[in-house]
């Protein structure tokens, strides 16, 4: 059978053809549009999977009304079924299952191939928003050409997977007089919560992935760098790149010069872009300052700033950060970023200190369980007393934003309560201070709710704002907490302190069950003489299965009343939370849904807000309200009590067993009777 023959010229001559009727001034293949869009396609890894190269077959950058610019992006294949390869949620699937890049899909279709384009832009650029654009055809049984067209928005807000605009026949919405109106219906583009979770979910697996690559690259070229290293040189570089629009540019690769110079070594470089940084962001002068010796720390040391073959180690690594990294904070992932990597960087290398092995960080879903657990609002003031990387708080902020836009009329006032929330309404309190600098690169990434992490003993803390409004107490409602299970009372010890210091709401804390069975006595005690247990939930026992194989439960109390002992708690056993665990290295999801997993968390957050009328996948044997003695303090984790009361099916059950066992040995004795008679 011949080989079909491709029409990608004929394909390139027609569109080509089109853009040129229409008056655009279009770049092909080889030619330059602009230096940032250039040095983007080719920083960025191949449609192969190669260092750079990357070339649209035509490009433009069109202005709309508003003169925002938008980057066009043009690929051109020649054969009937090679314009867009989608994955089983009709996402443009440039992205296999363990959230690595799919090149042959990249490289074999027009649209995905035009989409990977975008993405380059969107890692490397200022542009977040750009129009991917795949034609391909075919020569039909008469010879004439047929072509079809796909065409797709990629943006940092779709988290750069892209979506269909429309069908289109030709490419005249490019023309200046159409133009308005395709932005106009490109703007009008909307991605369901279901759909855009769906996406977060697939582009946190590809930071994973990322996270990989980064640690065991610096681990294997990079000698000499320990891991607070790692973290301080991370969230350096981050921050550098960052920028702020028309007041502080991007570090670039370029911008590193491996220098000898006093005052102008790579590590000066990166240190006054953050300085810049920080200033803009009107970060408070005492912490700016500790922010700046922290990293400086690291960033001035003489081995990682002297040249080697004209490049220092500093620019090496701050290369492979921005180049493996650099999407993933640019599209603005509302997700405990810094938390996967704290997770990675300490999953396989081990701590350096023995007293660090209990820092394991919440798994996303338990911290937004948490989150509602403690009925956080947009009107919450919350706070956590052993941070971490700030993921708790980073659930706390996106839940609360959330609410802002449902229960807000306007964008602005959106806008405004955001601002108030990130500001003003999240305190975290770290005492190690690597963690602590991940905590601080979380908030500023989630833009920014930094202003109120402290580098601080939780239990000689005086309750007051960290920064700014430093003589005024934080008026917190809502407690949230994954606690060291070394610390005395399992971590007990920050509930009964952050609690003290509260006059009403509500708290959740996930913590080592011994705690609840006599392992922190007296401090539960003290907590019930203010505060009240609704909740006791036992956790799966693999919920955090390769950093901790201990049993948890979730304690959540009503702030400010004393409990009573006739007061009732629900306890539920949440050893099923629908999710399967694995930890092998190399599997492509760890973490899979098997039986209804969203749905039981959603179900559980009711069934402690409402009681068991809400009970539908769970059942009475696992939902059981109870009392506890406030006078007690090892009585939190109680399950629901076994009826052995024989019932008439059991008796009618055991007389049948009995008679089947009768019967049976009758037949048996019968049959030896036979034998011997010679029957």
């Amino acid at each position: 059978m011949a080989k079909v023959q491709s029409v990608e010229p004929n394909i390139a001559d027609l569109v080509n053809g089109w853009l040129k009727s229409y008056g655009l001034d279009y770049k092909l293949e080889q030619e330059s549009l602009n230096s940032e869009i250039d040095k983007a396609l080719d920083e960025y890894k191949s449609k192969s999977g190669g260092r750079g190269g990357n070339r649209p077959d035509a490009k433009l950058l069109l202005q709309d009304k508003n003169l925002n610019y938008y980057p066009i992006l043009i690929e051109y294949k020649g054969y009937k079924d090679k314009l867009v390869k989608l994955d089983s949620n009709k996402q443009v699937d440039n992205r296999k299952a363990n959230g690595e890049p799919n090149y042959n899909n990249i490289k074999d279709y027009a649209v995905n191939g035009a989409v990977h384009y975008a993405n380059a832009i969107l890692h490397y650029t200022s542009y977040t928003d750009i129009i991917s654009i795949g034609v391909t055809g075919y020569k039909d049984e008469s010879g004439e050409l047929s072509h079809s067209i796909g065409v797709y928005y990629v943006s940092k807000g779709n988290l750069g997977v892209g979506q269909e605009v429309g069908s289109y026949k030709d490419l005249s919405f490019l023309k200046k007089e159409n133009f308005d109106g395709f932005i106009e219906k490109v703007k009008e583009l909307s991605l369901s919560p279901k759909e855009l979770e769906e996406i977060k979910e697939k582009r946190e697996k590809e930071i994973e992935a990322s996270l990989v690559k980064l640690n065991n690259d610096i681990y294997r070229d990079e000698k000499g760098l320990g891991e607070n290293d790692r973290v301080y040189l991370v969230a350096a570089s981050i921050i550098a790149t960052l920028g702020i629009p028309g007041k502080v540019k991007p570090l670039e690769k370029n911008d590193l010069e491996s220098s000898v110079e006093n005052g102008n070594k790579d590590g000066d470089i990166i240190l006054r872009k953050i300085k810049s940084f920080l200033i803009e962001k009107k970060i408070p002068t005492d912490k700016r300052e500790l922010i700046e010796r922290t990293l400086a720390n690291t960033l001035m040391t003489d081995n990682i700033n002297t040249p080697k073959d004209g490049e220092s180690q500093l620019k090496r690594v701050f290369s492979k950060i921005v180049d493996d990294l650099g999407i993933y904070y640019k599209i603005g992932l509302t997700t405990d970023f810094t938390g996967k990597l704290f997770n990675e960087m300490y999953s396989w290398l081990g701590f350096s200190q023995d007293k660090l092995n209990d820092v394991v960080l919440t798994p996303s879903y338990v911290a937004t369980l948490l989150v509602k657990l403690a009925r956080v609002d947009m009107n919450s003031y919350v706070w956590d007393f052993a941070t971490g990387s700030a993921g708790l708080l980073v659930a706390a902020m996106n839940e609360m934003i959330i609410d802002a836009k449902a229960n807000l009329d306007t964008t602005e006032e959106v806008q405004q309560k955001t601002l108030e929330i990130k500001a003003n309404q999240l305190l975290g309190l770290e005492v190690l201070p690597g963690v602590y600098m991940l905590a601080i690169l979380n908030m500023i990434l989630m833009g920014d709710g930094s202003s109120n992490i402290i580098n601080a003993d939780s239990l000689e803390y005086n309750g007051k704002y960290g920064f700014g409004n430093t003589n005024q107490e934080f008026p917190a409602d809502a407690f949230i907490l994954n606690p060291p299970y070394s610390a005395s009372g399992n971590g007990m010890v920050f509930v009964q302190k952050a609690l003290s210091m509260m006059k009403t709401g509500h708290a959740a804390i996930i913590i080592q069950n011994s705690a609840g069975s006599g392992k922190a006595t007296e401090y539960n005690k003290k907590i019930l003489e203010k505060n009240k247990l609704i909740a006791s939930i036992k956790m799966p026992i693999d919920l955090f299965i390769g950093k901790s194989s201990v049993q948890t439960n979730i304690y959540v109390f009503e702030v400010g009343k004393p409990h009573h002992k006739d007061d009732t708690v629900k306890f539920i056993d949440f050893s099923n939370d629908g999710y399967t665990r694995s930890n092998r290295k190399k599997a492509s999801n760890n973490l899979r849904d098997t039986d209804r997993a969203k749905e039981r968390y959603q179900e559980l957050v009711e069934l402690v807000r409402f009681g068991r009328r809400k009970l539908n996948i769970f059942t009475e044997k696992e939902y059981y309200e109870g009392t506890i003695d406030p006078k007690n303090g090892a009585d939190w984790n109680q399950s629901a009590p076994i009826d052995t009361t024989p019932t008439l099916e059991d008796f009618k059950k055991t007389v049948s067993d009995y008679l089947a066992w009768e019967v049976s040995n009758l037949l048996k004795s019968s049959n030896s009777v036979d034998e011997k008679m010679g029957k």
